[in-house]
């Protein structure tokens, strides 16, 4: 499980000083998501798109998270539509397809899909532990950055560790079914990850422990704004200024 996909390229966006693009990313998204109206949802889709097309994302990897977010929002399509009262377009057996229920839908679905563009844009194409040096800049609380970076760090660990552990079952001529032994066996192996995760982070304390670690890691390098970063806050401020300008 690696999160640092994006982060890898050479592109403008990925240039940005990390602290510029949090500063901006935090408003924009708030505006995107309090959106009322389809002209303004579709203004922000098609800004994401050309971030996207200017950050040189993996088309592969993108489509693979578009997909994902998705298969979520048809389950709005399959209920906000019947439960909305309006103008109805059809009905299925007892149930009214609403018109006001569909458009609140649809602007969910530009909505949810410009906020996930915009974040692997922006955000995605920043590494984590830069993330995290420009949250402490930024002041947010120390625990809660390091809580952060420990769970990246350690999360794909676990990951690593589960898929030793189903190796193993398979090796043993485990395959799934939908029966009591299957159930036991998952049970099973999700106590040995607990159990595991448990030792690797007495270890991993220990070991800290014995570098001297007090609860601060030194920062060798530090961030520098440049003449770039300054002309993408004033363009993302027009950006979050015209939903308040043309949409009021």
């Amino acid at each position: 499980m690696h999160f640092d996909v994006f982060a890898q390229g050479k592109s403008v966006l990925h240039s940005l000083d990390p602290r510029v693009k949090i500063l901006t990313y935090i408003p924009l998204v708030f505006v995107i998501a309090l959106l009322q109206n389809i002209p303004a949802a579709i203004y922000y889709l098609t800004l994401a798109i050309i971030f996207i097309i200017v950050a040189s994302i993996n088309l592969k990897e993108l489509l693979n998270r578009i997909v994902a977010l998705n298969i979520f929002i048809a389950l709005l399509w399959l209920t906000l539509p019947f439960n909305i009262e309006g103008k109805t377009l059809f009905v299925i057996k007892t149930f009214s397809f609403s018109l006001d229920g569909a458009i609140y839908a649809f602007i969910i679905t530009l909505k949810a899909n410009a906020i996930l563009l915009f974040t692997i844009a922006l955000i995605g194409t920043t590494d984590v532990f830069s993330l995290a040096h420009a949250l402490f800049h930024l002041k947010f609380p120390k625990k809660l950055v390091y809580l952060s970076m420990f769970l990246y760090r350690y999360i794909s660990v676990l990951h690593e560790e589960y898929e030793r552990l189903m190796h193993a079952a398979k090796a043993r001529s485990f395959y799934p079914k939908t029966n009591i032994s299957t159930l036991k066996t998952y049970a099973y192996m999700v106590g040995m990850l607990f159990i595991n995760s448990y030792e690797r982070s007495q270890r991993i304390y220990q070991a800290l422990t014995l570098r001297g670690f007090r609860g601060d890691f030194p920062m060798l390098t530090h961030f520098h704004f440049h003449r770039i970063d300054i002309l993408y806050a004033i363009f993302m401020s027009l950006i979050i200024l015209t939903r308040f300008v043309l949409w009021n």
